[in-house]
């Protein structure tokens, strides 16, 4: 996952701008205050000198499951941190949605980057909201196609485990801990559907 945010410690991914008040205006630098806008329902972020409003909004936070092999053996493949937040804890390979690419086009990015991973998407699967950070989080199951990898700067290695052998103490996000609980359960199960939650 990119460093957007990476002074934050916690469960998430960081603290984001989300928490943070405007006090100048990133189009004039002039000077901001906080009101209700006409036909809106609740404070923003308004220019005293050229009248923007500006609009906080939640951060997109995409990434895969990739799974090598079928079954009950099947491995998951998970990246160790090379950055803070959590660094040399895992995760799965994610990270922030750029502008210009859909959700797809971005898991399969951070895929790319964080393993150096070949993949084939297989679906979403799961749609986290982290509400108290400003971020929604989209995983996507995906199948290997081979099992070299080459991780990029933010990764200190990449690797692949059995359900059994999956460092579940040493996981970095909570979000990535849920999306692994539900597709082990799911595969004993035999089916994968799309999970939607919330993450407190």
């Amino acid at each position: 996952m990119h460093r957007r945010g990476h002074h934050a410690t916690h469960d998430t991914l960081a603290h984001m701008q989300f928490f943070k008040r405007f006090h100048h205006c990133p189009a004039c630098g002039g000077g901001v205050e906080y009101s209700i806008p006409p036909d809106d329902n609740r404070e923003r972020a308004t220019c005293t000198v050229c009248h923007t409003i500006h609009y906080q909004n939640p951060i997109n936070v995409v990434g895969t499951l990739p799974v090598w092999g079928s079954g009950q053996e099947g491995q998951v493949l998970l990246c160790k941190r090379n950055i803070e937040p959590r660094y040399g804890m895992w995760t799965l390979p994610a990270g922030f949605l750029e502008l210009g690419e859909s959700t797809a086009e971005g898991a399969l990015r951070e895929t790319d980057e964080e393993a150096g991973a070949q993949i084939e998407l297989q679906g979403l699967y799961t749609v986290l909201n982290v509400v108290r950070v400003g971020q929604v989080h989209f995983f996507y199951r995906a199948r290997l196609l081979g099992t070299e990898f080459n991780p990029g700067p933010e990764t200190i290695e990449a690797r692949l485990f059995h359900e059994h052998e999956v460092p579940w103490d040493e996981m970095a996000f909570r979000t990535v801990r849920e999306t692994l609980q539900r597709y082990f359960a799911d595969r004993r199960e035999g089916r994968f559907e799309v999970y939607c939650g919330d993450i407190s």
